[in-house]
């Protein structure tokens, strides 16, 4: 339980860009409810409206009597407590602490749950969004790992001996930042060369994704560095 609890801490959207992460599990829970049935929709809708108007992101805590939520769901408290365990029942609502007499259940949003169950619609959002929350969902896939990054002057430079244009491309991107060769590029290898079109292989699509979206003019200009010739790069999974 303490394990699972610090897993959810993690994924709080507190802090710095808490406000771009709350509007991200926002848009992920909608855009997974218009692929529905209209009756998961309205539950899902539901859960939408309480989460913004009265959860506490600070405390991850949502501390509301069921007469209120039927105020705000425009139904009865029978409707309430049915859909509030069936989200229960989803794991997307996790008891913090049980009601008792004067005092309402607490609840906290087990987020990782909800971003591994909305994964699906993620694509119709975007490819920029589903990098962004494949790096925030901590469940487990090749394609959704999050890539861990090293400190500055903390990896070696790589082995050059081979003389392959990607090989000297690796050495003027570690020599330009080396956390970022570290992370995204050390990885990658020659896959081949069909004229100026240089192809690369990442070990997953997520990495591949993230590297296309986000550093493929920075790796384009330091393969023509080495080469001229280069004209092209694709990264491939």
């Amino acid at each position: 339980m303490a394990t699972k609890a610090k897993r959810m801490h993690k994924t709080r959207p507190v802090g710095y860009g808490a406000s771009s992460r709350k509007y991200d599990l926002i848009t992920a829970l909608g855009t997974h409810a218009l692929a529905l049935g209209k009756t998961d929709q309205r539950r899902v809708l539901r859960l939408i409206t309480l989460i913004t108007a009265r959860y506490n992101w600070t405390r991850d805590e949502l501390s509301v009597g069921q007469r209120e939520i039927a105020r705000l769901w425009s139904c009865d408290q029978r409707t309430v407590k049915r859909e509030t365990a069936v989200l229960r029942g989803l794991g997307w609502f996790v008891v913090k602490r049980q009601g008792v007499r004067g005092r309402v259940t607490e609840y906290s949003i087990n987020i990782e749950r909800i971003l591994k169950d909305t994964s699906g619609s993620w694509a119709s959002v975007g490819p920029d969004f589903e990098i962004r929350l494949a790096g925030a969902d901590t469940g487990q896939g090749a394609d959704r790992s999050v890539v861990p990054f090293p400190k500055n002057g903390t990896v070696a430079p790589p082995d050059i001996s081979s003389g392959t244009e990607w090989v000297l491309a690796q050495a003027v991107l570690h020599s330009e930042d080396t956390a970022t060769f570290a992370s995204w590029v050390a990885a990658i290898t020659r896959d081949g060369r069909a004229g100026g079109r240089l192809t690369l292989r990442a070990p997953s699509r997520f990495h591949a994704s993230y590297v296309q979206a986000h550093l493929s003019e920075r790796i384009l200009a330091a393969c023509r560095a080495v080469d001229e010739d280069v004209s092209d790069v694709v990264i491939v999974a």
